[in-house]
């Protein structure tokens, strides 16, 4: 698939979505992701779960390595769930070895920031992962669920809402993701405002996957250089032509397909290392 075919699919979706109740949109946007995922890798072992009072999807591997990966999904604080990231998710599990929890945790305006990383903390809490994985709006709530603590797992982030999500630290506007659309997302989710915060690294160790056309990329290649800065261990990657939600099709889309083997295989080599 070409990358402007997929704008073009994906964003005809999202269109589709807005006269929508919400309920609705949520339905219609689970289903236009998972029509980007390939079907499971073979021998995945798939089931649904309840952590807590907070939904979860595993995701096992024939032969799953000790420990658990914690994915957190993307969708803008108000979208998203283990639907829509399940591709993600068990592509994960399949390339890393180890089995992968999903977290359906609850979306915005039902709840607050504070809440997600609560639903978030209970499923940390109870398996103790050995690696926190987050995309977009995920990659957010992964990085302030690892901040606080005295040890934080190795951190994979994908296109991560990072610093103050300013007009001014912004990139250009892009495909599926315009400067209007993250700075919405600001003001609906104020908590996610990270400037200070940020300035210190949430983890030893962080991979991270951006896009070439994503208003996001530049202020995460800033903190990357703040991060590796204070002696963090860094890995960055990014995806040439490839625009934001792109994961969701990277077993269609050759170089996000690249880039997220690398960024799996990375995350495998430092949890096996």
């Amino acid at each position: 698939m070409r990358v402007e075919d997929f704008i073009r699919r994906f964003d005809a979706g999202l269109a589709a979505m807005e006269a929508r109740p919400l309920a609705q949109a949520r339905c219609a946007y689970d289903r236009l992701c998972r029509g980007f995922a390939p079907p499971d890798p073979a021998g995945m072992r798939v089931a649904n779960s309840i952590i807590e009072g907070v939904g979860v999807r595993r995701f096992m591997p024939a032969s799953p390595l000790p420990g658990y990966v914690l994915f957190i999904h993307g969708g803008g604080f108000t979208l998203g769930s283990v639907e829509s990231h399940h591709g993600a998710a068990a592509s994960l599990a399949d390339i890393s070895g180890h089995a992968v929890v999903s977290v359906n945790y609850r979306l915005a305006p039902e709840v607050d920031y504070a809440t997600m990383l609560a639903d978030c903390r209970v499923v940390f809490d109870a398996i103790q992962p050995v690696a926190l994985v987050g995309d977009s709006a995920g990659g957010r709530l992964t990085i302030d669920l690892a901040h606080p603590l005295n040890e934080a797992p190795q951190l994979g982030l994908i296109y991560p809402a990072v610093g103050g999500l300013s007009p001014e630290c912004l990139g250009d506007d892009a495909p599926l993701l315009s400067r209007d659309d993250v700075l919405s997302i600001r003001q609906q989710c104020p908590a996610t405002i990270a400037h200070e915060r940020d300035r210190h690294p949430p983890a030893d160790r962080i991979d991270i996957l951006t896009v070439a056309r994503d208003p996001l990329t530049r202020p995460i290649e800033a903190a990357v250089a703040d991060w590796r800065h204070a002696g963090v261990s860094v890995g960055y990657r990014c995806a040439p032509h490839m625009v934001h939600a792109a994961l969701h099709a990277q077993a269609q889309l050759p170089a996000m397909g690249v880039a997220w083997q690398g960024f799996c295989q990375t995350l495998k080599q430092r949890l096996d290392g």
